[in-house]
């Protein structure tokens, strides 16, 4: 992983705005309903080199795909894994208190609100939903070679920086993948972790940096265990790290980052675990660089806990300098102030710039963020990234 050696360097989350052609095929895909794989392959290919060159020319150094060809960050396995088939939403049977963020069980007058904004009953609700119904492993390369060599072509025509590429942790799968075969969650975490090695391996040897998306260190807090006090909800933070380093123990620490997030929807967030409370446990986890939401209104104050944070070393902090659930477009200096922020606790060779989380994190949902605003957000980013480089660098 590069590091800010003589300017901060800036990257974001991962997914992206899905062009419409892109997400007819998606839906077709997800349906069952017939399409041309060929059409779906070339379009795959020409969206992923047109946003990689677009994150380029708007300043971003660490590029991705977008993840244009996933249906979303964690349901995409159901085509790499076996032992997960699809159900219908309405009949996932998921414990009552992973039902809904318990910040939006408090405001039910703004649940309604929300629901409304996103089109009423979820896509996800009412078409398939992944679940584990046998035993996991991974079985299915061809998507993951189809990602990996689409991003290469885009990125040896726009030359960035350098590339990264998204897969899931373990843990998170346990909250979006329901399990119905294990029946014993350490077993399915355990499982799931030794199916997704050779992902995790496969991005880091096609030259790409690592990211684990991993928001069941934040936001399963006030979802998945909301049931749970702090201390048992760290103990099971604690094992999924464990299982999180057993799969890429093969990896090096400098070809990985993490992220953790605690859920990318506008809404009260009352109920959010604190950074402080969680980073010590983040940072036993193997990958050198730790994502983080840095800017909306309910962690933006957080960098003041981590000054007296012993931080290893080797440790490089990726905090979210851009909301990614808001059109507002932040500011350039305000962004720079918040790079600042960091630069004075680890250094300002130890600071990429970051968003929050994604801009499309599932591809049939209505983004919050309109796509236009998107890419203006993500070149103030990289406004900001300058105006802070010159301050650190003068």
């Amino acid at each position: 992983m590069k590091t800010s050696t003589d300017r901060i360097l800036t990257t974001h989350v991962g997914s992206l705005p899905r062009p419409p052609g892109l997400l007819e095929f998606l839906e077709a895909r997800e349906t069952g309903r017939a399409f041309q794989q060929a059409a779906f392959e070339a379009c795959l290919a020409t969206a992923v080199r047109e946003i990689v060159q677009t994150q380029v020319a708007t300043g971003i150094d660490t590029v991705c795909d977008g993840e244009l060809g996933k249906i979303s960050y964690t349901f995409y396995v159901r085509h790499r894994l076996s032992g997960i088939t699809a159900s219908r939403g309405a009949e996932v049977d998921k414990p009552p208190h992973t039902a809904a963020h318990r910040d939006l069980l408090d405001h039910p007058d703004f649940m309604q609100r929300l629901n409304e904004a996103r089109g009423g009953t979820s896509w996800f609700s009412r078409e398939a939903v992944p679940c584990c119904t046998g035993a996991v492993v991974c079985a299915n390369r061809a998507p993951l070679e189809t990602d990996l060599q689409n991003l290469a072509a885009a990125c040896a025509a726009a030359e960035p920086v350098e590339a990264f590429m998204n897969a899931a942790s373990p843990g998170v799968l346990t909250n979006f993948v329901p399990d119905r075969y294990y029946r014993d969650e350490d077993a399915y975490v355990d499982a799931l972790a030794n199916a997704l090695k050779e992902e995790y391996e496969a991005i880091t040897r096609a030259g790409f940096i690592l990211q684990i998306d991993a928001p069941d260190l934040g936001s399963a807090r006030h979802n998945q265990y909301q049931h749970l006090s702090d201390s048992e909800f760290l103990r099971i933070a604690e094992r999924n790290i464990a299982a999180l380093n057993q799969a890429t123990a093969n990896i090096p620490p400098e070809a990985m980052r993490m992220h953790l997030c605690w859920g990318n929807y506008e809404g009260p967030h009352t109920h959010d675990i604190p950074l402080a409370k969680i980073f010590d446990v983040c940072l036993r986890a193997r990958p050198a660089g730790l994502s983080f939401e840095a800017a909306n209104p309910r962690h933006a104050h957080e960098w003041e806990d981590l000054r007296g944070v012993k931080i290893p070393d080797d440790k490089i902090l990726i905090p979210g300098v851009i909301d990614s659930t808001t059109n507002f477009v932040e500011h350039p200096r305000l962004i720079a102030q918040r790079i600042d922020h960091y630069a004075d606790i680890v250094g300002r060779e130890r600071v990429i710039a970051g968003a929050d989380c994604g801009f499309a994190t599932f591809a049939f949902v209505h983004d919050a963020v309109a796509p236009s605003v998107v890419w203006a957000k993500l070149a103030a980013l990289a406004e900001g990234a300058r105006i802070a480089s010159k301050q650190l660098w003068s």
